[in-house]
């Protein structure tokens, strides 16, 4: 979450007035992410987030996101429905961006989760694969496979102003993802982007998961390859947890589970997380405008966390 688009008490005012969710209160950006303009919206009757939609998130794909919500929280999961107003729109425009009111969902982002807070985010994991083998909508994936060259290649050697011969480590990794990708393995929605930031938690149960605007139709057990990668190491990539691993693994075989062949490509599959993740970050460092209100992330993160991957075996990644 972030704030990029200023939005007065005005415009609040007149937005929660076509809904029936009260009068305003408060209301106050949320700086965390570099995705959307967020804001945790008081009213006299309840809590809220308001998103307003920029950068990456196309509005002719906020239809999908909002069935996918819809379908998730139908199957009971803790999901945020994104609301109706009084004539049942829930896709409404804000200072000229798109906008939802979202429903407000207790709990907090743990930034060093334990292995128990791990295991719980693997359960939750497989509760959504197995929900949502029954989502019929798709959308590609403009940040897999076949977008990092291209991300790559806007970079260009900007990459090596964040670090020196990054350029060259990202292309010779491109190079040996795009000969090995596991294209065969089963495919589904995923969510694409399971870090803690994006899990709720209260103590060790998992309470709300947020954030599904990179869910797209991937290989499934890439997710899983994601959440290893998020959940799994010290914030700066350092420090790999195998407890926390071990964890993670168990808990999403408790609730959906790998195959044998997910689970023999999956360290190449950690290694393309790692890489998806390192060029993202890198763009947004090199383009983040200097007045937003977001805090940038460090890239080398994922460096250093790629180059683990790369020498890992799968016993060691906890499969």
């Amino acid at each position: 979450m972030a704030v990029y688009t200023q939005v007065s008490a005005e415009e609040m005012g007149a937005l929660l007035a076509r809904y029936d969710a009260g009068e305003l209160v408060s209301a106050k950006g949320i700086a965390e992410g570099v995705e959307n303009s967020n804001y945790l919206v008081d009213t006299t009757r309840d809590r809220f987030i308001l998103t307003l939609y920029e950068k990456r998130v196309d509005a002719a794909d906020l239809p999908f996101f909002m069935a996918l919500l819809d379908h998730l929280a139908d199957a009971g999961l803790p999901v945020p429905r994104a609301l109706k107003d009084r004539a049942g729109v829930q896709i409404t425009s804000v200072a000229d961006r798109p906008a939802c009111l979202i429903e407000f969902l207790t709990g907090v982002s743990v930034s060093h989760p334990t292995a128990a807070q791990a295991h719980a985010a693997g359960v939750a994991l497989g509760r959504m694969h197995a929900a949502l083998g029954s989502f019929t909508q798709e959308r590609p994936n403009s940040l897999g496979p076949e977008g990092w060259r291209d991300l790559a290649a806007r970079c260009g050697g900007d990459l090596d102003a964040i670090l020196p011969g990054l350029s060259a480590r990202v292309a010779e990794e491109l190079a040996l993802l795009e000969a090995e990708w596991p294209h065969h393995l089963p495919r589904s929605v995923i969510h694409a982007d399971l870090f803690p930031d994006n899990v709720l938690m209260l103590g060790d149960d998992v309470t709300g998961i947020i954030d599904f605007y990179f869910a797209c139709t991937e290989i499934r057990a890439w997710d899983v390859a994601v959440t290893h990668a998020a959940w799994c190491f010290e914030n700066d990539g350092t420090g790999f947890h195998p407890d926390r691993a071990a964890a993670l693994i168990g808990g999403y075989d408790e609730s959906f589970g790998l195959s044998e062949e997910e689970r023999a490509a999956f360290p190449l599959l950690a290694r393309g997380a790692a890489l998806r993740f390192l060029l993202t970050r890198a763009w947004d460092w090199l383009n983040t405008p200097a007045d937003a209100l977001v805090t940038r992330k460090d890239p080398l993160a994922f460096l250093r966390r790629l180059d683990f991957y790369a020498g890992a075996t799968s016993q060691e990644l906890g499969l």
